[in-house]
């Protein structure tokens, strides 16, 4: 997932090691290009353009490659610094997300993969990260498959999220990305997570 929301890090702590899918075929519309983060216009989805077009149901995930002559990445990150510039953690995590952005992957899983890695350094979380040999569409029962649980257009049954100070907004809005927590909280959050 692109700046995964803060459901799935409150599964990822809960768990022995997080399994990567990496052999599924792309799937549209999901957060695996897509994140959602809060502005003072309200939730705002930040997508990334991928190449390949109507092609890309039966694309492999780690073949998809990023568009960038969109300029996209300028936008994401003009949208993310008037969303949480003025929030109290912003400048001691900014710059490391920015890195990852300016190193600019060819590939979405590997933009995906840093930014994940990145989280759970900045979260302080030991979670292994471990990578699938081969596609299975049925888990075993000591899995808990999140691969389409947690999606944008799908109202989560099984989201643990409690309120916690945010930039904007006088009601709370749960389905924000991890820079939303990680930004407001700063090393609070891995103890709101757990």
């Amino acid at each position: 997932m692109y700046n995964p929301p803060v459901q799935y890090f409150w599964h990822a702590l809960r768990s022995d090691s997080i399994l990567i899918e990496q052999h599924e075929n792309y799937v549209k519309q999901s957060y695996r290009n897509r994140c959602h983060v809060l502005t003072a216009q309200g939730v705002v989805p930040l997508s990334i353009p991928v190449l390949r077009g109507n092609s890309l149901q039966k694309t492999l995930i780690t073949n998809i490659e990023i568009d960038y002559s969109q300029k996209w990445y300028n936008v994401h990150w003009r949208t993310i610094q008037a969303a949480y510039g003025r929030a109290p953690y912003f400048e001691f995590y900014s710059d490391y997300l920015k890195a990852v952005y300016e190193r600019q992957p060819k590939y979405l899983f590997d933009l995906n993969v840093e930014l994940l890695q990145l989280y759970f350094k900045l979260l302080k979380a030991n979670t292994p990260l471990l990578y699938t040999d081969s596609y299975q569409s049925e888990v075993s029962q000591n899995v808990l498959d999140l691969r389409n649980r947690i999606h944008p257009k799908i109202i989560p049954d099984n989201l643990h999220v409690k309120p916690y100070t945010q930039v904007f907004g006088k009601q709370f809005a749960p389905d924000l990305s991890i820079i939303d927590l990680l930004f407001t909280q700063g090393p609070a959050a891995l103890s709101y997570l757990r």
